[in-house]
């Protein structure tokens, strides 16, 4: 989400900077598209999805389902309309990504949509602020607690994008919308709390459960909801932290600090797996955590090694990628198995609509 990532997410424009920030000669030699390119359905559509980076969205799903897997309830409505809203919210901080870099791009990245012309400043903002509003009467319909968790996104994805993008607070508002993100679908897919009648012994008058039975059941879901949302934020950290160096390559510790978070991640998911004595059923959990490693872990030493920005901006891609497995993880360690392999058939079709549109 911005997702500051939103969003999230580190699956945006190199979160935290404006994707390569000074990159250079490099960056302005690359093909710039005139306005002309634009022309047409075709040109339109294109364009937009370069603004929207579409290839990043199958990476917001996740959130919401591995929220209401740690919340230990079963994908329903509620998830799909949490579902909805974080995609809203995302699209929303990418066009207004775009659009608060724009004076920026036209220098550094002059094909993109904005600064070449195939999209129009206002379009941009126009879109940011209707998907923003579509999210938020998504997530209502999913309920009070599910809409202050998406009113809580929304503010943190414009934040973000017109204020604190290039602030050292930057990979940590990156963070919290991912952690957001997930605490939305669990939200929306948990029933509010209810006064439900206690049956009472015979001769007795009937009674109900008091707020204090209800406030226990949320803080017993706050409590298996806060592990899963720390580790999307952990992740969501280290990659924004490495995508702030992406312009100039030169950084050997952050990408080394970001393969320990991100190795640390991976054994912490799976640590409940090889613990479990429950058959082959337990071991599921470890593919994703493998998944997972495998897929951030080896860029990241790559860059570590070679400093190179070709190579820290692959790292950047990697961390995005990854964060499908690592949902599915986090899913299947919560006992849902089928959500979590559900979760990783989005990893095939991201890598394949990425082949045609960035997801940075």
């Amino acid at each position: 989400m911005t997702r500051p990532g939103h969003p999230h997410p580190t699956e945006r424009r190199a979160p935290g900077t404006a994707e390569g920030r000074g990159r250079g000669a490099a960056r302005r030699a690359a093909p710039a598209s005139g306005p002309a390119s634009g022309h047409g359905s075709g040109g339109r559509t294109r364009a937009w999805a370069e603004l929207l980076r579409v290839s990043a969205l199958f990476s917001v799903p996740g959130d919401a389902l591995a929220g209401a897997a740690a919340a230990g309830l079963r994908p329903g409505r509620g998830t799909a309309y949490a579902v909805g809203a974080s995609l809203c919210l995302y699209e929303a901080g990418m066009a207004l990504n775009d659009w608060a870099d724009r004076a920026e791009d036209a220098v550094e990245r002059p094909h993109r949509p904005l600064p070449s012309g195939r999209i129009a400043p206002a379009a941009a903002l126009g879109a940011a602020g209707l998907l923003t509003a579509a999210g938020l009467v998504l997530a209502s319909r999913a309920g009070r607690p599910a809409l202050t968790a998406a009113a809580a996104l929304a503010g943190t994805v414009w934040a973000y994008d017109l204020r604190l993008k290039h602030t050292p607070a930057a990979p940590a508002v990156m963070a919290a919308a991912r952690a957001l993100d997930l605490v939305l679908g669990a939200t929306a897919t948990g029933p509010g709390p209810r006064r439900t009648a206690v049956p009472p012994p015979a001769g007795r008058t009937p009674v109900t459960s008091t707020p204090a039975a209800g406030a226990g059941a949320d803080a017993r879901t706050v409590r298996r909801v806060a592990a899963p949302a720390a580790a999307l934020a952990v992740h969501t950290y280290a990659v924004t932290a490495v995508s702030r160096h992406e312009a100039r390559g030169g950084s050997t510790l952050v990408p080394l600090g970001a393969l320990a978070a991100t190795s640390a991640l991976g054994a912490v998911t799976a640590r409940r797996a090889l613990r479990k004595p429950d058959g082959a059923a337990a071991l599921v959990p470890l593919l994703p955590a493998a998944l997972y490693v495998g897929t951030a872990g080896a860029p990241l030493l790559h860059a570590a090694l070679h400093p190179s920005p070709p190579l820290t901006q692959r790292a950047v891609g990697g961390g995005i990628r990854a964060m499908i497995p690592l949902q599915a993880a986090l899913a299947a360690r919560a006992g849902a198995v089928g959500t979590a392999i559900g979760v990783l058939g989005f990893a095939p079709l991201a890598r394949t609509l990425a082949r045609k549109v960035s997801a940075t």
